[in-house]
Formats: C-alpha cells, structure tokens, sequence
C-alpha cells in the first residue's frame, strides 16, 4: 500500500482536486473537483484520493462517518484518466508503470474496503478509473444518460488494477462480456448488470437528481451505523477483496501491456484520434453462411 499524508478532516477539506463536505447525520460528501476535465485522474488526484479515504476510513465515531458519498463537480462523474496523465504514463518505462498501478491499485482497495456504505452519484459518464470507483460502491445512483464502460482493451491495454472489482461486482459472467469488449453501457444496461441500483430519470433534472440521490442516502441512515460497519466487514469476508498476490498480480499486468508493443500502438492511435490497426468488422452473411 503506499504511503499517505495526514489530512485534518474534521471540518470541510477544499484540495487541489477534490473536495470533502460534511453534509449531516454523518454524511461525508466527497467531491471529484477537475470539471474541465470531466473529472479525471491525474497523478495529484489519484494522491489526494489516496490520502483522503485513508483518512475517513480511520474516522472511530460511527456517527461522524456513517455514509461516503462521491460526486462528481459538473456535469460528468469521472471520465477516467486525462489525456496529460496518459501520455505522461505511456512514455514511463515498465518499473515506472508498475509503481503507478500499485498506486492506483491502493485506491480502489481502499474505497472497496471502506468500513461504511459507500453512494456514487453517477451524471455523464463513468469510464476507466471512474468505472472502478464505481464498481468498488456498495450504492450507484446513476442518471438516464449516463454511460459506463472500461475500455481499456480498444487501447491495446488492461482494465488490471480494477478488474478484481468488476468482477467482484458483477461476476464473472457478466464481467466478461463488458471487460473483453470495452463495450459502453447506457444506465439501463448498467441496472440490468447490478451495476446500478437506482435510475434517475433525466427528465427530471438536476433537482429530481439530487432528490433521488437524497432518498436513497436517508435510507440508508435509517440503519444502526455500527450494525452496518459490522455488515461490511461481514461482505469482505463473504466476498473477498484481492490479496497481495493478487493485487501485485493485477498492477503488473498492466504495466506489462501499457509497455507492450500493442499497448503502445493502441495508446499512440489514441492520442491521434485514429483507430489501431486491429480495429475491425464483421460482416453479418458471414454468420449466416453455411460450413
């Protein structure tokens, strides 16, 4: 795990790219604050993130820390990683990858391992890392037109360090199809998959959002916050988090295939806005041909 800076969060926290909010009734409201750019990772976010769940997670009062909920500033959850970051990860050589996954990898362990009910609070789109986060919530509120995806594999890499909580979220059979494809999911996919759990309609704007998003927190804060702090440590036994095996397993994996020739090529084509020479389609006669 890496290491963490020692946050004071007992009041209201502004960083440099998120926010955390004590909204009441021990209602922690932690804000992805990059909106110009749809909210996604860098290396300082990912850092902040780090040392922010780090430091709510130690919260000992259960009536200080009873539900985490993450939003995103604007009008997108997370878009995943921002094309600065990406670059800067594709130039790095395999030992520089790998530190970047196991720091990456922390972050979702950390939020998955959150000792309290965790809400996302999806509008836009939640794509890469913003799909982990997702993925590592026990509550997903989403809106009508959000859409959802790791689409990792088009870039010739792997969705690694989160692919222990896909699975763990969806299963195995379900996992698959969205991980092999890079496929997005419109918000009524996402709840077929249990993915999501509760769809807003667009329609109702931003008020019937934050209305939604408001009814499904009070009902979680009708349960006894040490009963539910016991819940989830009984989730974690009964569903378990990745180990260190695992969890190194996961970061070298993606190191190895953002460095890969395939990775490069998929990740250069990328950034050019072209497609990568595997791209390809199937031309439906072909199924219905006779052997």
């Amino acid at each position: 795990m890496s290491q963490t800076r020692k946050l004071d969060l007992s009041s209201d926290y502004q960083g440099s790219t998120l926010q955390v909010v004590h909204a009441g009734s021990g209602v922690v409201r932690l804000v992805l604050n990059r909106p110009d750019v749809r909210n996604a990772f860098n290396a300082d976010m990912i850092t902040e993130l780090n040392d922010v769940l780090a430091e709510l997670a130690a919260t000992r009062d259960a009536e200080k820390m009873r539900v985490l909920l993450i939003e995103g500033e604007g009008s997108t959850f997370c878009a995943g990683a921002d094309l600065n970051y990406m670059q800067e990860q594709a130039r790095g050589n395999e030992a520089q990858s790998l530190r970047d996954a196991r720091i990456l990898g922390t972050l979702f362990f950390r939020l998955a391992s959150f000792p309290t009910t965790v809400v996302s609070a999806v509008r836009g789109a939640a794509i890469g890392g913003g799909f982990g986060l997702v993925c590592c919530s026990d509550v997903v509120v989403a809106d009508s037109k959000a859409v959802f995806a790791t689409s990792e594999v088009r870039l010739g890499i792997v969705p690694g360090v989160i692919s222990p909580y896909i699975v763990r979220k969806l299963g195995t059979g379900r996992a698959a199809p969205v991980m092999l494809s890079g496929m997005r999911l419109n918000a009524e996919q996402a709840f077929h998959l249990g993915l999501v759990q509760h769809v807003v309609d667009a329609a109702s704007g931003e008020t019937g959002f934050k209305e939604a998003l408001a009814a499904t927190v009070s009902e979680h804060l009708l349960a006894a916050p040490n009963a539910v702090r016991r819940t989830k440590d009984l989730l974690r036994k009964i569903s378990p988090l990745p180990d260190p095996g695992l969890f190194e397993h996961t970061a070298q994996a993606i190191a190895v295939a953002r460095c890969s020739e395939e990775g490069q090529h998929g990740l250069a084509k990328f950034f050019d806005k072209k497609q990568p020479q595997w791209c390809a389609s199937m031309d439906a006669t072909v199924l219905r041909s006779t052997p």
